[in-house]
This record gives C-alpha cells, structure tokens and sequence, in this order.
C-alpha cells in the first residue's frame, strides 16, 4: 500500500462497525433491489477502508497530499 494511513484507531473502528452495520442492512428485502445492492456496496467500502486505515476521502476533505500554491 503506497498511501500512509490517515484514520486513528478509533475512526477505524467506527469506519468498520458502521461499514458492516451497513451491509447488515443490505441484506433485508427491501421493494427496490437496487436500494440493497447499494447498501452492500456502500457498506463493504467503508469496511475496508476501516481494515486499511486510509480513506481517499477524507485525504481529500483534509487536503492532504495537495500541492500548495503561492
């Protein structure tokens, strides 16, 4: 893994508990299967990016990494 980790231990305890709990949700029925699938995904991203320690998104919210102008 090239990118250093950028989540505490304890975002990555919430990233997974929340990741999982969100694919756990993914798996009831639901009227439009669509909203099931999203919900695995969105769910299994989160998790890993827990178990990783890195989240691009907060990389970017943090702007870590830019390059600085001026």
């Amino acid at each position: 893994m090239s990118e250093t980790q950028n989540l505490s231990l304890g975002e990555r305890i919430v990233y997974v508990a929340a990741g999982l709990g969100l694919a756990a949700a993914g798996v009831k029925p639901r009227p439009n299967p669509l909203l099931n699938v999203a919900a695995l995904l969105g769910g299994s991203w989160l998790a890993w990016q827990g178990m990783q320690g890195y989240c691009p998104v907060k990389a970017a919210l943090m702007d870590e990494g830019a390059p600085r102008i001026g």
